[in-house]
C-alpha cells in the first residue's frame, strides 16, 4: 500500500470547501473526475456507513465503494474508511481481493491559509492504482477549488 498525499490552497473560507466536498450536488460535480455521474448514499457524520457509486464505465452497471465515515470534525478533518467494492449491486467487504487492501483510508483536512484554505488529501492506495489516483486526484482538488472559489 502506498500513501498519496496532496494539498491545494483555495481562495475561499474553510466552510464554503468543506461544503464544497460533502454537499451532494457539488459532490456530485467534483466526483465526475473520477467517474461521470459519481454520487453518495449516505450521510458524513463519524460511523455512518457511505456508498460512493456511479456507473461502472465497462458494464454500465452501478458500482463503487463501501466505506465508513472514521472521524468527522466539522469544517477540519473528515476520514473515510473504505472496506470493499460493490459490483453489479452486491457488496463485497469479505473476498480475499478486498482483505487484500481494507481496510484503507481517505482523509481530508481543512486548514485556515493566508489567503482561504488549504486542502489536503492523504490517502491509501494499492500500488497498481497509484499512477491513476496521481492523474486524477490533482483534477478533482483543481474542480475542488473551481467550485469553492465561484
Amino acid at each position: 500500500m502506498k500513501k498519496l498525499n496532496l494539498k491545494i490552497k483555495i481562495n475561499a473560507p474553510v466552510p464554503k470547501v468543506w461544503d464544497t466536498v460533502i454537499s451532494d450536488k457539488t459532490y456530485r460535480e467534483w466526483a465526475s473526475t473520477f467517474s461521470e455521474g459519481g454520487y453518495f448514499k449516505g450521510d458524513w457524520s463519524k460511523g455512518s456507513k457511505m456508498l460512493f457509486l456511479g456507473p461502472d464505465p465497462k458494464t454500465g452497471q452501478e458500482g463503487g465503494m463501501v466505506s465508513v465515515i472514521a472521524e468527522n470534525i466539522a469544517h477540519k478533518y473528515i476520514s473515510i474508511q473504505h472496506n470493499g467494492y460493490i459490483m453489479n449491486g452486491i457488496e463485497d467487504t469479505e473476498s480475499d481481493e478486498i482483505k487484500a487492501w481494507a481496510p484503507s483510508f481517505e482523509n481530508y483536512s481543512f486548514d485556515e491559509a493566508s489567503e482561504g484554505t488549504e486542502f489536503v488529501l492523504d490517502m491509501d492506495v494499492n500500488e497498481e492504482y497509484y499512477e491513476m489516483f496521481m492523474d486524477m486526484w490533482p483534477k478533482a482538488l483543481d474542480k475542488i477549488k473551481e467550485i469553492a472559489e465561484r
